[in-house]
């Protein structure tokens, strides 16, 4: 996301995401709007939340961070939702030890959550961009997302974004949690 020089980011990652029961449908609906999707890539996540907060607790305005490796390579993001936990502002850089990046975030106040696995394939349609995941522990998914300014409503964009998933005709359910919360449920409810 782009950053102005005084630091600040210069808009949001507006998102929603579908649980879906038959991907390859999907990839085939997608393919005839177009979409062709990447190969699939491993990501390994780490989520953290900051000392105080805890889960069943509002995440606007909260800055959450994350630990990812993807083919060898470390990136290391922090997002601040505004209107709701899939509309934040979003700041990320690569970092060249994740060990050591993982001792900067506790040291910093942050403490790890869940951890989430997942291989992921993308693909882009105009401004959205797709990504069709398959989630340890909690299933597949399909995230639109699209980036917007500070000043658009992450709900209206939010609204659109259900528009195109639904002109789509694939049956999928939405859903409006993060993957950690996801993942979280999951683990929960198999331990009971």
């Amino acid at each position: 996301m782009p950053v102005d020089p005084s630091g600040d980011s210069a808009g949001q990652e507006v998102e929603v995401k579908y649980q879906v029961d038959d991907a390859d449908r999907l990839v085939r609906t997608l393919a005839t709007h177009g979409v062709v999707l990447s190969a699939p890539v491993h990501q390994d996540d780490q989520a953290y939340a900051p000392v105080g907060w805890a889960y069943g607790q509002p995440k606007a305005g909260v800055p959450f961070a994350r630990l990812r490796t993807q083919d060898g390579k470390h990136l290391f993001t922090v997002k601040k939702p505004l209107d709701n936990e899939m509309a934040c502002m979003e700041c990320e850089s690569e970092v060249a030890d994740r060990g050591q990046m993982h001792a900067a975030l506790l040291a910093m106040g942050f403490y790890p959550t869940v951890r989430i696995v997942k291989v992921r394939r993308t693909g882009s349609l105009g401004a959205l961009s797709l990504c069709l995941d398959q989630v340890e522990h909690a299933g597949a998914f399909l995230e639109v997302e699209q980036h917007v300014g500070l000043d658009q409503s992450g709900h209206d964009t939010q609204a659109r974004l259900n528009k195109f998933v639904r002109s789509l005709g694939v049956p999928a359910q939405r859903v409006t949690e993060t993957y950690d919360s996801l993942i979280r449920a999951a683990l929960l409810a198999r331990a009971r």
